[in-house]
């Protein structure tokens, strides 16, 4: 009887220590597989979700990372695991270029025109999102007035370099500038320099050499790269040959910025650097008929293309074909992509007295992309060029 009772106590301590050992396994598989990964999700934000089928209908960001998100002036928001290109108007009815880049904290702007009067409208928009009046990286390609008069500032309206703290200033080693503007460009970036900001030529990126780098890491897995212009080290006596080239990678995705590059000058950056297919493209020379040359294109093969200009405007010509955005580079481009999207429109003009005021086409033009999903949107609206009243009678 005893023995009987015995082997009952032993048999119920065996079932109790079986139930024990599967109540511990399963409390370790749901706190591995389930509470961790809850928690490694509310810690990386979230996924970011941009829309996936690359339209230009204006998607944004599903979740909100730790770091909180940013307004975005075109009515979206951007948040940190994205990153942002914006292809900025100007406040006037001038050509020129400004685009401001960030990712997570970092901020890059390259450019600074059209006139002295845009650092109003630049400081603006940039304090949208740049929240600590830094800019990590300031890149000027090349020494005419409209890429460096917001940096140039005068008497009336305080430099860029007077408005931001900048950490690193990137620029062109060569120039046959002279103008009062390009002199003061010069002080005013000695000036940040002596207040401590390093200067670097892109020569000197490109050739790692000073403290200088050709890759420069953004954030995790996205990296801002120079290329090498033969016009760095080689005199020309077109300026715009002079522009600093270089491109952003992200994982598979490429956007390349050439400053107001020539035909020939984007011959040689073909001809020494292993260029990769891009996803965007800033048009050479606000769209000149001198650039965005067969030679590039048909190595970048690009699938959005922004122009910063004001389409029709007669500043520089009064033959209709030849304004920005021209109709050979036009022609040239969408061989390749009919995305295209323009900054500032041109009203009123009178080509024959070269008169004319400005509107917004596509506006400021912002481009997401977490290196998966892609977004493009205009704070005027979202069309492509090819679809504009104006293309319809002035290019098609």
């Amino acid at each position: 009887m005893a023995k009987r009772k015995s082997k009952r106590n032993s048999v119920i301590l065996t079932i109790i220590i079986v139930v024990l050992v599967i109540a511990l396994v399963a409390a370790a598989c749901w706190y591995f597989f389930v509470y961790r990964a809850k928690k490694n999700e509310e810690l990386n934000g979230g996924a970011s979700t941009t829309d996936p089928s690359g339209d230009v209908s204006g998607g944004s960001s599903s979740s909100e990372p730790s770091g909180g998100s940013t307004a975005d002036p075109s009515g979206g928001t951007a948040t940190k695991q994205e990153l942002t290109i914006h292809f900025l108007e100007l406040g006037n009815k001038y050509a020129g270029d400004c685009i401001f880049i960030q990712y997570g904290d970092v901020d890059v702007l390259i450019d600074g025109g059209s006139r002295e009067n845009s650092a109003d409208t630049i400081e603006k928009y940039v304090d949208g999102y740049c929240t600590d009046g830094v800019l990590e990286y300031v890149i000027v390609t090349h020494g005419h007035q409209d890429h460096i008069a917001a940096f140039a500032g005068n008497t009336t309206y305080k430099s860029l370099f007077e408005r931001y703290e900048c950490e690193t200033i990137i620029d062109f080693p060569l120039t046959n500038s002279t103008s009062k503007t390009y002199g003061r460009y010069v002080a005013a970036r000695d000036a940040e320099v002596e207040a401590g900001a390093v200067h670097y030529t892109a020569l000197q990126c490109y050739n790692n050499e000073g403290g200088a780098k050709r890759s420069y890491s953004l954030g995790e897995g996205v990296s801002m790269n120079f290329l090498y212009n033969y016009y760095y080290d080689h005199k020309t006596s077109n300026e715009n040959n002079y522009s600093v080239c270089m491109y952003i990678q992200q994982g598979e995705y490429n956007y390349l910025f050439t400053g107001d590059l020539e035909g020939e000058g984007e011959e040689y950056l073909v001809q020494y650097n292993e260029l990769p297919q891009c996803k965007l493209y800033k048009a050479g020379h606000h769209g000149s008929k001198t650039s965005s040359s067969e030679a590039l294109l048909g190595v970048i093969k690009p699938e959005y293309v922004c122009v910063c200009c004001c389409a029709g405007s007669p500043e520089y010509t009064s033959n209709n074909n030849n304004t920005f955005p021209t109709l050979a580079a036009l022609q040239r481009i969408m061989k390749y992509t009919d995305n295209i999207y323009v900054t500032t429109l041109a009203t009123d003009v009178d080509l024959a007295k070269e008169k004319w005021n400005y509107t917004s086409m596509n506006g400021n033009i912002v481009v997401r992309s977490n290196g998966v999903d892609f977004s493009l949107t205009g704070s005027n609206n979202s069309v492509k060029l090819k679809d504009t009243d104006w293309y319809k009678a002035n290019r098609a």
